[in-house]
């Protein structure tokens, strides 16, 4: 299972940052990482851009850590796994190009994974007053990820694993996220956790563990229908039982009708192009 991390020793970690059309947000990111209390890191930043706004930004931290830029066509797991292969770090993780890092987020990582316990962390999602974020309903107990509540307890830009992990599970699915060019627009992490706990690597999720995101915009249908798609395929993938598919279709069923029932129609319809994701994602 590979080496625990050694508390002798200096733990490195590589922050792997795809991004596209974005700005602000990746200052922001960027910003954050100056005033972590764990200075050990190196940022890859995955350049999607037809542009050069990226240039700037890393021009003005790249002073105070580590930071280098590939260019990437578009593709969320193609430019993670492209910095994966360029990555020197003992621990990866994947932060989105619209999170942001509180102060004390990699040494409280590197408290978890000195102990050879686990070999990844996960940690949930909160936006700029801590209220949960990510669209998911997080779990409020600590413990390891398992399938049954992997999707309650990590999402991409709270993952954080060793490289014995990475090297031993390869590259994301990159038929599965946001700019594959598939229909399944979603759960790449939630199939690479998979696939990393199939390999018998122990996952542990910590709800104290958190990242910054901002709330998501749930406005567009057809972005529902996408994440519905990703997750229904992953279902498939990974032979989930019908009764489990079943019961993910109900929740964004009720939580459909209970938008509409409060008069947000906007709501109502991402949530319900969720669930027929869902099932056609299964299906196909």
């Amino acid at each position: 299972m590979g080496s625990p991390l050694s508390a002798a020793r200096i733990v490195k970690f590589s922050l792997i940052l795809a991004t596209v059309e974005r700005t602000r947000e990746v200052a922001r990111f960027l910003a954050s990482l100056e005033g972590q209390t764990y200075p050990h890191f190196e940022v890859v930043v995955v350049d999607q851009n037809d542009d050069d706004r990226v240039d700037r930004l890393i021009a003005s931290h790249e002073m105070h850590y580590a930071i280098r830029r590939l260019r990437a066509s578009r593709g969320l797991s193609r430019a993670r796994n492209q910095g994966i292969a360029v990555a020197t770090g003992d621990v990866l993780a994947f932060p989105d190009d619209d999170c942001w890092y509180p102060p004390e987020l990699l040494v409280r990582v590197v408290g978890h994974l000195e102990s050879g316990t686990w070999q990844g962390v996960a940690g949930r999602a909160v936006d700029s007053v801590h209220r949960p974020s990510g669209g998911m309903r997080w779990d409020q107990t600590s413990g390891l990820l398992a399938p049954g509540n992997v999707w309650r307890r990590a999402t991409s830009y709270t993952i954080f694993l060793q490289r014995v992990v990475v090297e031993r599970v390869g590259g994301f699915d990159e038929s599965l996220g946001i700019g594959s060019g598939t229909r399944w627009g979603s759960g790449e992490e939630t199939d690479y956790l998979l696939r990393a706990m199939a390999a018998g690597f122990r996952i542990f999720y910590d709800p104290a563990l958190y990242v910054y995101h901002e709330q998501p915009v749930r406005n567009s249908a057809a972005l529902g229908f996408s994440y519905g798609m990703g997750m229904g395929r992953v279902l498939r993938k990974h032979h989930y039982p019908p009764w489990f598919v079943f019961q993910q279709v109900s929740r964004a069923v009720i939580g459909a009708v209970a938008a509409a029932a409060a008069g947000r129609r906007d709501d109502a319809r991402f949530r319900w192009a969720v669930a027929r994701g869902r099932v056609l994602g299964w299906l196909r």
